[in-house]
C-alpha cells in the first residue's frame, strides 16, 4: 500500500485524539450510570424498576456504541502511525479527503 503525501497527518491525528478523549469519557460515565442503575437495592415500585432497566438497556446499547468507535477510532490512529490512514481498506486506493473530514474512521472509499 503506497502512503498518503497530500494528507495532513498531524491535523487528522489531533481529531482523532479529541475524539478519543471525547469517546472514553462517554465510556466512563456511561459505565458509571449503570454501575449506579446496579447498585439500586431499595426500589420497591414496579414501575421505577421497570424505567431503570430501560435507562440501563439503552445505557448498555450506547455503551457498546461507544467501544465500537472507540476500537475504530485507535485504528485509524494506528494507521496514522503506519503511514497507512486515507487509503480504502477494499481497493487501496485513496479515499477522498472530505469524506476523511466527516469520518476521519473511515475504512473504505465509500
Amino acid at each position: 500500500m503506497k502512503k498518503r503525501d497530500d494528507l495532513d497527518f498531524n491535523e487528522f491525528e489531533k481529531i482523532l485524539k479529541e475524539k478519543l478523549a471525547h469517546i472514553e469519557s462517554n465510556i466512563e460515565q456511561l459505565r458509571s450510570e449503570l454501575d449506579s442503575v446496579g447498585s439500586d437495592d431499595g426500589i420497591n415500585d414496579m414501575e421505577d424498576l421497570a424505567s431503570l432497566q430501560s435507562l440501563s438497556s439503552k445505557d448498555n446499547t450506547l455503551l457498546n456504541q461507544q467501544e465500537n468507535e472507540l476500537k475504530e477510532t485507535l485504528h485509524a490512529l494506528g494507521k496514522i502511525k503506519n503511514g497507512t490512514f486515507g487509503i480504502c481498506e477494499k481497493s487501496a486506493k485513496p479515499i477522498p479527503e472530505e469524506r476523511l473530514r466527516v469520518n476521519p474512521i473511515a475504512r473504505t472509499k465509500v
